[in-house]
């Protein structure tokens, strides 16, 4: 049997007729950037994520550093990030020669941790950017409540947490200052190349990210301030419409998907739970823990990811490679260790959750089209890889 870590050709084969006309609309009309598809698609958003303004952007990327810029950071501000996330996170700030302040993970979900955060403030932090990260919400209580003690603006980086809510029920992206989202390809709701989208509930910064997305101009060549070209292009925001009514459905069959790998890995004894973090002696797989799943909110985890943790891990990936099965490694090398970083000087030691997830955590398929059979043949192969290791 072949499991891939994700088949995008499966949701397009259900999509395909009514993309490729909007493909052909948009090609006869010759308006390629932004336009109604993009203007639709705003107006979609911002009441699906809770906020007033929602402006499509080029890339999720583009949106974080948009932010930033809308923000008014400057080099030698510090922006506190999470070591362990997608580069861009970091990346960003470095590009506008500021400099990341890295703190390390909580342990079960893997998100920043709260009070790494409270530790790492210094009179030059200038914002903080905390990760909903593999579909998940960080914890937004207590990162606004610290943020809030020192007047300091958060941006949510919901680039793989589109429509995750709170456990009060509240949107992710809805709660800081601004929120950021990715629709690259592989995301939950996903384009035809880069996209993304900012968003915010403040006036002021709606029209400030509004022009920044086009040079700071209005009116035309004229300019506020110095923005960028971060306007989305109309095929992608034709192609996020036609997918968006689907995103629910989406969402909900990837937690079944996870609750059922769940299952079969309690069931086959191969794990001691959710959220347990240490290994026993017997190397059992560490299965993910949706911390929210019993507040009675609707989107408690939206699985962009599906993460185990294995002791054993590069040896049980490339097992799952041999017996056609995907996996992947997110994320191997945490901030504090990349060579571009370096001259920061970060203590290794000071990021053990970090550390320990690079080493050991493991995606497994998830994603919405995969059948039942699947996933028992995926569990099947890891219990005949610990049995036999």
């Amino acid at each position: 049997m072949n499991v891939p870590l994700l088949d995008l050709k499966l949701q397009y084969a259900t999509l395909q007729s009514e993309i490729e006309p909007m493909m052909l609309n948009i090609a006869a009309s010759q308006v390629m950037i932004l336009g109604p598809e993009v203007k639709k698609l705003e107006e979609t958003l911002a009441d699906y994520c809770d906020c007033r303004h929602a402006i499509a952007v080029s890339s999720g990327t583009d949106a974080l550093l948009m932010a930033l810029m809308a923000l008014d950071i400057q080099p030698g501000d510090e922006v506190i990030v999470p070591t362990y996330s997608f580069f861009a996170t970091a990346g960003v700030v470095a590009r506008l020669n500021a400099v990341p302040i890295f703190v390390d993970a909580e342990p079960i979900t893997l998100n920043i941790s709260p009070e790494g955060i409270r530790k790492a403030i210094t009179s030059r932090t200038k914002a903080i950017i905390p990760v909903h990260l593999y579909g998940q919400s960080a914890n937004l209580d207590a990162i606004m409540a610290i943020a809030a003690e020192h007047n300091i603006p958060v941006i949510e980086d919901a680039a793989q947490s589109i429509g995750v809510q709170y456990s009060d029920g509240r949107k992710v992206g809805s709660i800081g200052a601004i929120g950021c989202y990715s629709f690259y390809p592989t995301k939950n709701l996903g384009a035809f190349g880069d996209a993304g989208l900012v968003t915010t509930n403040d006036d002021t910064l709606g029209t400030k990210l509004r022009l920044m997305r086009d040079h700071g101009m209005n009116p035309r060549y004229y300019h506020k301030f110095v923005g960028g070209n971060f306007r989305m292009d109309a095929l992608q925001g034709g192609v996020l419409n036609i997918k968006f009514p689907h995103l629910e459905q989406w969402h909900e069959q990837r937690r079944k998907n996870a609750e059922l790998y769940i299952s079969l890995f309690k069931e086959h004894g191969l794990s001691s739970g959710e959220g347990v973090l240490e290994f026993d002696a017997e190397n059992r797989v560490l299965l993910p823990k949706a911390v929210y799943k019993e507040s009675g909110v609707k989107n408690y985890h939206i699985y962009n990811q599906f993460i185990i943790r294995v002791e054993k891990r590069d040896e049980l990936r490339e097992f799952l490679k041999e017996k056609n099965i995907g996996a992947e490694i997110y994320y191997p090398i945490p901030f504090h260790r990349q060579e571009c970083f370096a001259h920061l000087q970060c203590r290794d030691e000071d990021y053990p959750v970090a550390n320990k997830a690079a080493a050991t955590t493991l995606a497994l398929p998830v994603f919405p089209e995969l059948t039942k059979e699947q996933i028992i043949y995926v569990v099947e192969m890891i219990k005949e890889f610990v049995h036999g290791s």
